[in-house]
């Protein structure tokens, strides 16, 4: 049987014109539309709903040990922004990111670098670099208050009086350096994962070169090895962030937002707020506060870390 295709029946078959594709084209992307139209609706109830009841409750006088409630407007907000709380809290949170971030790229980068040298046992040294990012932050901050910061039994304690130093209340003198380090020592693990797979991938080539060329560490760091982890570290820097505005667990744990306020950060305050003076709408204003700011943050990380990525 000849199977070959003649000229005849080249033309007998179907052509599809530019309206046909065109259709189908629509066709496929409305079936697409309706399945995902379930799962798009779901995800917007449940954002939505939970953001509509904030704002509902933030115009209310709504506190928990009161009978009903009252519409205030947004003298709940008007309180708030007047609030010294507030801007303590604003202070302590930015303080917190900013210093947990320098501690995190620094201590990364320098612990990355050491971990890519041809080191023995550096697997095993590697899976306890990052080890501690596995740790549950409530775990790791009771690890830290009763075992090393104690300033009595606590390790950092006992070596302090070794030298003839007097131990540090770190929770009471600088709580919030207390919980910098702690945070801290949570997230160095993770930006050292990701500034040591961006130097595995850095060309050997080029820094022999440089090396033959009369190079020295200082210069092939400058020159080679900054430039080179620039994008990692954006990376790093957006994503800790997000994270670190929400810190909580580590503040609960250890000093509960004390002494007076000097470890309270935005997180804690609308949790204090809530649940402690059982403020619902002022609480919730606080919440809104929070999600604006938080959003203003991650504007301009984005904004930042798709510009070192499209370079």
């Amino acid at each position: 049987m000849d199977f070959r295709v003649t000229a005849a029946s080249e033309a007998a078959l179907p052509l599809t014109t530019p309206l046909q594709a065109r259709l189908r084209v629509k066709a496929e992307r409305r079936t697409a539309r309706v399945l995902v139209a379930p799962s798009v609706f779901v995800l917007f109830l449940w954002m939505v709903v939970p953001l509509g009841m904030t704002i509902w409750f933030s115009l209310l006088h709504y506190n928990l040990l009161e009978e009903g409630s009252s519409f205030v407007g947004l003298e709940n907000f008007a309180y708030l922004l007047h609030d010294p709380s507030l801007a303590t809290a604003i202070l302590n949170t930015v303080l917190l990111v900013g210093g947990v971030l320098l501690a995190t790229v620094v201590l990364g980068t320098l612990i990355a670098i050491v971990v890519n040298q041809p080191l023995y046992g550096r697997g095993v040294l590697r899976l306890l670099i990052i080890a501690p990012f596995f740790i549950m932050p409530t775990v790791s901050a009771l690890i830290w208050k009763n075992l090393l910061m104690n300033p009595v039994t606590g390790l950092f304690a006992w070596i302090f009086q070794s030298v003839g130093l007097q131990p540090v209340d770190w929770f009471a003198d600088v709580p919030l350096l207390a919980i910098g380090i702690i945070v801290a020592w949570q997230w160095v693990p993770f930006a050292t994962l990701i500034l040591l797979t961006s130097l595995q991938s850095l060309d050997q080539e080029q820094m022999e070169a440089a090396q033959l060329d009369g190079a020295g560490p200082v210069s092939l760091f400058v020159y080679i090895v900054a430039p080179h982890l620039a994008r990692p570290v954006s990376v790093v820097v957006m994503i800790e962030t997000i994270f670190l505005l929400s810190v909580f667990a580590e503040i609960l744990v250890t000093t509960g937002g004390g002494p007076g306020e000097a470890s309270t950060n935005l997180p804690y305050l609308i949790y204090k707020t809530a649940l402690l003076d059982f403020d619902i709408g002022g609480a919730s204003a606080g919440g809104l506060v929070a999600v604006v700011l938080a959003n203003i943050v991650a504007f301009f990380l984005v904004r930042t870390a798709a510009r070192n990525l499209d370079r």
